[in-house]
């Protein structure tokens, strides 16, 4: 139980590992579902097709749905497209990386799905039996003196063991329809890991710094979310201890002053005195309703700049550095690091001139 928690705990402290299990089970789960499904062909010409094609198709597009609906960062990535831009821009590079990031996983099971289905063969022979040429393996009388329609129904009974009487061109029929949906499974798996591996190898060959500032600003938009989201938890715990704290010292406001008055009452304050103030400097001074709902609304509409302050500055160089945050594009500041330079050699230039004049 114990390597259980420990790895959960792993998966939930590194966002990208857990999501990349979660795709690894669902990859599992497709496959042992198409085992554990029990595939039945209706063996009628109207509905052959329609429910092998179907079986084809809606599942797959159920495990891509389902693959962005276990994603956490389709919320984030739906946030930061919504937003009012306010302090801080937005950048599409960074949204394109993070839904081709998403999309990329979600079409896993699918993938795994629609090859465990080629492989097997079903579908195809439901779906194509009645395009089958009879002739071909050596029966010439079975379809003899048959009208087009009975013809399409006898074919169409030819997945259904039980009311197809022919037992050896049922098995010809069979072998010749599977081994061209296996032809179908191996070319897909050969498209898919083909397309997998252009995608990794022309990548490389783009600017490489402009996908490393794409990675990284989308990891910091999802553990941006994540922290503000822990910080929030906090906060409520802490005000919702405060507050609970607060009304039962105004209703037992008697039975407090009669427990001041018993022996140790100076280490149970002291305990009392130091909870509270850790309580509250969780609180960070936001101590009413209408002050955490201003502070949030906020952080929705305007975000702070990416442009981190040193608070041992000076008030003209903190002054300069909140004003060119405002005007920031993606989160940097233009010219700080220059300007700042340029101070330091000023200084070191005066200092030189007036050991100068001194001497």
């Amino acid at each position: 139980m114990d390597k259980f928690r420990m790895m959960f705990q792993f998966l939930q402290s590194n966002q990208e590992s857990f999501m990349n299990g979660i795709c690894g089970i669902m990859a599992l789960a497709s496959a042992q579902m198409y085992s554990v499904f029990e595939f039945s062909c209706p063996c009628m010409p109207e509905y052959n097709y329609t429910y092998a094609m179907g079986l084809l198709i809606i599942p797959p597009i159920w495990f891509f749905l389902l693959g962005f609906v276990l994603n956490n960062n389709v919320s984030v990535l739906t946030e930061e497209w919504k937003r009012p831009t306010g302090r801080r821009s937005k950048d599409p590079t960074v949204l394109r990386y993070m839904f081709s990031s998403i999309t990329q996983r979600a079409l896993i099971a699918p993938a795994v799905w629609v090859s465990v289905t080629l492989m097997d063969g079903k579908s195809f022979l439901c779906a194509f039996s009645m395009d089958l040429d009879i002739d071909r393996f050596g029966n010439y009388t079975l379809l003899t003196g048959l009208s087009e329609t009975e013809k399409l129904r006898l074919l169409a009974r030819i997945p259904c063991k039980e009311l197809f009487q022919h037992q050896e061109v049922r098995d010809a029929a069979s072998r010749y329809i599977r081994c061209i949906s296996q032809a179908c499974g191996w070319i897909f798996l050969l498209m898919m890991t083909l397309t997998a591996f252009m995608i990794r190898a022309i990548r490389p060959c783009f600017t490489q710094a402009a996908f490393l500032k794409t990675k990284y600003w989308s990891h910091y938009i999802a553990i941006e979310r994540k922290m503000f989201d822990d910080t929030c938890k906090e906060h409520a715990k802490s005000f919702a201890k405060v507050c609970i704290q607060q009304y039962f010292e105004n209703i037992s406001g008697e039975m407090r002053s009669f427990h001041h008055h018993r022996s140790g009452k100076d280490d149970s304050d002291d305990e009392d005195e130091d909870k509270k103030r850790s309580d509250d400097e969780k609180l960070m001074g936001i101590r009413a309703q209408d002050d955490m709902n201003k502070v949030l609304w906020n952080w929705h509409i305007s975000k702070p700049a990416l442009a981190l302050r040193k608070d041992q500055m000076d008030g003209e160089n903190n002054g300069k550095l909140n004003g060119e945050a405002n005007g920031a594009a993606n989160g940097f500041v233009k010219g700080h690091t220059r300007d700042v330079e340029k101070r330091e050699w000023a200084v070191y230039y005066n200092w030189r001139t007036e050991a100068g004049r001194e001497g």
